[in-house]
């Protein structure tokens, strides 16, 4: 995973009305903490911060003070309708520092004939990875699989220096059988109302 530079500003206003001019100009209130240090409240470019978070598990180089800062995204909160980002929660990280994240997990293959079902329990699985070293997404074949199989955590195969957050024998994926409707039999809703 590359590094994604974003110059920020540390802010010292707060609350909606300083939070609302922030993204009057484009830019997105921020906070970033982590390593027992106090919160650093940022101003960050609006527009480089979303293309930098279409990535899940973005790291983030922050030009800030002077200074480079590592951090990864904990918490993105977006506006419900016109989907941009109205806040961050940022984690500060260092090289070589393990840290827990949620890997999107993709299913490649076609399953066995008959209509089958795939389900995700869960689409990403936790795991803790090296910082900087952070797959962008699991793929996981399902080529064949029949009705009633599933995927443990235990059965994906994770990249160098990835190991599980979960129970090794957590279920990511099943395979469930097509539901036929039944056919509404002629004659049961007259019999109904009557």
């Amino acid at each position: 995973m590359s590094e994604v530079k974003i110059t920020a500003e540390t802010r010292s206003e707060f609350g909606k009305g300083a939070a609302r001019r922030i993204r009057r100009e484009n830019k997105v209130p921020g906070v970033l903490y982590g390593h027992g240090a106090d919160p650093v409240h940022l101003t960050l470019p609006g527009h480089d911060l979303m293309m930098a978070l279409k990535t899940s598990n973005a790291l983030l180089a922050l030009q800030l003070d002077g200074k480079t800062e590592l951090a990864i995204p904990k918490a993105v909160q977006r506006d419900p309708l016109k989907g941009f980002i109205e806040h961050v929660d940022l984690l500060l990280v260092n090289r070589g520092e393990q840290v827990s994240v949620e890997i999107p997990v993709h299913a490649e293959g076609e399953l066995a004939a008959g209509g089958n079902l795939l389900e995700h329990v869960l689409n990403a699985l936790p795991v803790e990875a090296e910082a900087t070293h952070i797959p962008e997404a699991l793929t996981v074949s399902v080529e064949g699989l029949e009705a009633g199989a599933s995927v443990l955590a235990k059965d994906i195969t994770l990249p160098k220096g990835v190991t599980l957050a979960v129970d090794a024998d957590t279920v990511v994926l099943q395979v469930l059988a097509a539901q036929a409707e039944e056919p509404a039999a002629e004659g049961t809703e007259a019999s109904a109302e009557a």
